[in-house]
């Protein structure tokens, strides 16, 4: 089958792979689209998750299941868990160290034409087109940040960035009791697609300016440079949350008088875990709208042209 590898940081190639030999407790799906993800750009430059020589990524799974319930349309949770380390034992999971210990391994990647998944993993579609499911992936994060949040009632948001699961993060607040949500975002495709899915009750192509500050603030950007700004935006009381993939060399300057003072609350959420059929849920219900957000498509041939579009 061909697939897309890594051999080194930025070092791809399409290459002929073998398709995956299931175990009894997977499932052989037929790739019919995957999504990019803004991790995938760290791994091409050999950080998070990256083990090389022989990378094959993608994990925004969309495709037909063979030897399952044969031609069946789903959808796959990306997540491995070992369940036997010192985190897992304690429910405290998937920290990054983890995850490098039991990284999905070059069977279970699809940018190629199979994968091999678990099969509690997998969820069938019905109501969604292949564009459409691809984003059953990106929810899953953004129902764990909910979670994570707990926002009360008629709370304000600032949501700093407009991709994708910035974008899906704002519907879930708006569907969770929010009572006013402001996007900022630099001018471009993604505030026009934040516009056309009426995310927010504000959008912003500049700095934010409520003196006031707003109860919760999101940093969806992963730049250095709007992460420490961010801080500046949170009212007293106020929660922070650090929502970005970053580099390793970035570095955010805060003030720890501020932080004491004020009373903020600064939390990070970084990967999902149980949280995936209830954003299978929330897309298929229509509650949450990804209508227009895919505006590329191409074949894993074309991969090395396209994914830094």
């Amino acid at each position: 089958m061909d697939a897309v590898c890594y051999k080194g940081p930025r070092e791809l190639e399409i290459i002929r792979a073998p398709v995956p030999q299931i175990r009894d407790d997977q499932v052989l799906i037929k790739v019919t689209c995957c999504g990019i993800c803004g991790t995938d750009y760290h791994l091409a430059e050999g950080e998070f998750l990256a083990k090389f020589p022989y990378l094959i990524p993608g994990h925004e799974i969309v495709g037909d299941v063979k030897d399952f319930q044969k031609g069946d349309r789903c959808v796959a949770d990306n997540t491995i868990l070992c369940d036997s380390c010192f985190h897992c034992r304690r429910g405290q999971y998937p920290p990054l160290r983890e995850l490098r210990k039991h990284r999905r391994s070059p069977q279970t990647a699809a940018f190629a034409e199979y994968v091999a998944v678990q099969s509690k993993k997998v969820y069938k579609i019905q109501n969604l087109s292949e564009e459409e499911a691809t984003w059953s992936s990106p929810p899953h994060a953004p129902s764990m940040a909910l979670d994570k949040l707990s926002p009360p009632v008629g709370i304000d948001a600032l949501i700093l960035g407009a991709g994708p699961t910035g974008l899906i993060l704002a519907q879930l607040l708006k569907l969770n009791g929010a009572s006013h949500i402001v996007i900022a975002a630099n001018k471009g495709v993604k505030t026009e697609i934040a516009q056309s899915l009426n995310a927010a009750d504000v959008l912003r192509r500049t700095r934010p300016n409520y003196p006031k500050g707003f109860d919760v603030v999101i940093e969806a950007t992963g730049a250095e440079s709007v992460a420490n700004e961010a801080i500046n935006y949170v009212r007293r009381g106020g929660t922070l949350m650090v929502y970005g993939c970053y580099s390793k060399q970035a570095v955010v300057h805060w003030s720890p008088a501020k932080i004491f003072g004020d009373e903020i609350k600064i939390i990070g959420s970084f990967a999902q875990v149980h949280c995936f059929p209830r954003a299978v849920a929330y897309l298929e219900s229509g509650k949450i709208n990804v209508k227009g957000m895919v505006t590329d498509i191409f074949s894993i041939k074309d991969y090395q042209k396209h994914w830094r579009s």
